[in-house]
């Protein structure tokens, strides 16, 4: 026992029998429990020590990891381009004009919240100071006019976010249906080795300033598996940079002499963009004796076998007019940015291209990898230089005209995605803008025309309507303006299933296609509503007809799908010496190597130094969204105040340019 008891009789004191005395009989040591008990104290004292030494030097590593971050913020927007006049608009203005309101009503209601202001308790009568008075006129204001107009405005939008998340169960479900049944197009079976039966085909390559990729899709595509008396490559070059126009031209001098049968063209006007450039060469005499025209765009990369898989769908079927692939990117996991455009595109693909082609024979071209009967071109009027969207604007007066198109989801073909936020963002503002455009001038032809109402309704209301105008608009307005706004108007406070649950579902669905990228789902779902103010940007422009609309910004391209980078291959050429002569016969580089190869070099490094941007619109709604988060703790919205926080921080980093290619 830990206590030994000794038995003491006193004399004549009657009220003491036992005495309990804690002592241990001399020789005897303590055991081990008593030396642990012994010690306890003594090992709390070290750990608490331990535990502030910690603390302290957390301390100067957190402040130093913040000095950190805030010294590359500093130089990120020191080293910008300055934004040009664009940021001057009226979204930007709104945007400027409602975190102002924000900022201000913020300040009011933490004065209200540390002062214990309650409006239902008060006299307006007797209020004790000019900030009391304000913070009342602003609540009687916000029950007036701004909740009601608020909760109206959810309201709608909250009915189009259904409509279109309903559209898009939909979708899927079809893509399931697909899938179980293993229903997908057959092409008619054909003697590929009877020369007679390889039809004549031309294989357009349009290109502008395309450096890094020629070399890749000029070889790609002479290396398709057809009868070099069958098929015809155009490289359509619409370069402004004699140097690579010096380059893509002994290209395709040096496929000649291997007997490919090649052709290169150069418009010194680039009018119409890649829709001039498809058009002017439509219009060559020699283009009569071909009965198909595949498009391949510089930086896409068909295997030898692409005609063999796509041509014999046409077979038996006069009335298909084009047969699609599908994407296939070499560089989905080179960054976050990559692997979040692969999920969208994966899906657009998997499911809207799929189900289209599957159940209404229609979908939209995407401009590359596919492959058009020349008749169903001509009789659609050809390409028209009218949009950004040339590729759309001929699927819909194909469509019209009573062509069916054909989706290979099993034939992909290489390409690449933007790396870089910059480029990515050019791309989105194109594709969404040009849509609009396409919808003013086709919305006549479409009412007009014969094919069936069925088919009317899906070109205006899911084709355009939904899908290309009322999606961006309910991802900003709901998600950007909105929810922010309903934190200062609680009276028109969003429910969680708007803000969480269905948003999360829809996120789910949306990643189904590409089920290696389920980590990303939150980021995901916050660089989809980040994208959304390009989205809105451009459909606005689009269905206004501002300025911006009619940019054509060619995509940048890293030529990651290549088996070579130029600079590298130019500097092993004129490296060795006794390559002099091959460089003359492959390239025709002997006399002026050294002056193109100074070229080279200060174009690479101009690339290697660009200097990343930074963009107000994002960075003015991360400020009113982290504002929102901010005024959301004080009446203790744990979901909105998480939503706002993250969806503020993403906003954040895409505004300073942090996502997507290492820029310096």
């Amino acid at each position: 026992m830990a206590s030994s008891s000794v038995v003491i009789t006193l004399d004549g004191a009657k009220e003491v029998s036992v005495i309990e005395v804690n002592d241990r009989p001399q020789g005897v040591r303590p055991n081990a429990e008593e030396k642990q008990k012994a010690a306890n104290p003594k090992r709390f004292t070290q750990l608490l020590f331990m535990k502030a030494h910690r603390i302290i030097l957390f301390v100067p590593w957190l402040a130093t990891k913040t000095f950190g971050i805030f010294g590359t913020i500093r130089s990120r927007v020191a080293a910008s381009d300055p934004e040009d006049s664009r940021y001057r608009g009226r979204l930007y203005v709104f945007i400027k004009a409602i975190l102002a309101v924000s900022l201000i009503a913020l300040l009011f209601e933490i004065a209200a919240y540390y002062n214990g202001w309650d409006l239902s308790s008060v006299n307006p009568w007797e209020v004790p100071n000019l900030l009391h008075w304000c913070y009342l006129a602003w609540m009687d204001f916000r029950a007036a006019y701004a909740a009601p107009f608020l909760v109206m405005l959810s309201k709608f939008c909250i009915v189009l976010f259904l409509v279109q998340s309903l559209d898009r169960l939909l979708q899927c479900l079809c893509c399931f249906w697909i899938k179980y049944k293993k229903i997908k197009p057959v092409a008619e079976d054909d003697d590929i080795e009877d020369g007679k039966n390889f039809p004549m085909v031309l294989v357009q390559i349009p290109m502008c300033n395309e450096r890094a990729v020629y070399e890749q899709s000029i070889g790609a595509a002479c290396e398709l598996d057809w009868p070099r008396d069958r098929f015809l490559v155009q490289v359509l070059d619409d370069s402004d940079d004699e140097l690579i126009q010096s380059l893509i031209r002994d290209e395709v001098m040096l496929w000649k002499d291997k007997g490919v049968n090649i052709v290169y063209r150069h418009r010194f006007i680039r009018t119409g963009y890649k829709a001039g450039n498809l058009k002017s060469a439509m219009a060559c005499e020699y283009v009569k004796d071909y009965e198909f025209v595949a498009i391949l765009d510089a930086d896409f990369r068909p295997n030898p076998d692409f005609l063999k898989l796509t041509i014999p769908h046409f077979k038996g079927k006069p009335d298909v007019g084009l047969v699609q692939a599908r994407w296939s990117f070499v560089n989905k996991d080179e960054n976050l940015l990559t692997r979040l455009q692969n999920i969208n595109l994966c899906f657009h693909f998997e499911v809207d291209q799929q189900v289209n082609g599957i159940f209404l024979d229609f979908f939209g071209f995407n401009g590359t990898a596919g492959v058009w009967r020349i008749e169903a071109l001509e009789s659609s009027g050809g390409w028209l230089e009218r949009t950004t969207v040339e590729d759309m604007d001929i699927s819909v007066r194909a469509h019209l005209n009573g062509w069916k198109f054909v989706f290979l989801n099993d034939v992909k073909v290489l390409c690449e995605l933007p790396e870089s936020y910059e480029a990515y963002k050019k791309q989105q503002h194109r594709w969404h803008s040009g849509p609009m455009q396409l919808f003013r001038l086709c919305l006549p032809s479409i009412l007009t025309s014969k094919i069936s109402v069925w088919k009317k309704a899906n070109l205006i209301f899911l084709f355009f309507l939904l899908r290309k105008l009322i999606l961006p608009f309910y991802s900003f307005t709901l998600f950007c303006i909105i929810l922010p706004l309903t934190i200062f108007i609680p009276e028109a406070e969003l429910p969680v299933w708007v803000i969480c649950y269905v948003p999360i579902t829809v996120s789910i669905l949306n990643i189904l296609p590409a089920p290696k990228s389920f980590p990303f789902l939150m980021p995901y779902l916050l660089f989809e509503n980040t994208m959304s103010v390009t989205k809105f940007n451009a459909m606005v422009s689009g269905l206004f007809q501002l300025g911006s609309s009619y940019e054509w910004i060619v995509t940048k391209k890293t030529g990651r799908a290549s088996e070579s980078d130029l600079p590298s291959l130019v500097l092993e050429r004129d490296s060795d010496k006794n390559d002099g002569d091959k460089i003359q016969m492959h390239r025709g580089l002997s006399e002026s190597g050294l002056e193109i190869l100074s070229k080279v070099k200060e174009q690479k490094k101009q690339l290697s130094t660009r200097r990343n941007r930074i963009y107000r619109k994002e960075l003015m709604l991360a400020l009113l969204l982290l504002t929102a988060a901010a005024r959301s703790l004080l009446s203790k919205q744990g979901i909105h105040f998480y939503y706002l926080l993250f969806q503020g921080l993403s906003f954040f980093v895409v505004g300073l340019d942090l996502i997507g290619e290492q820029v310096t």
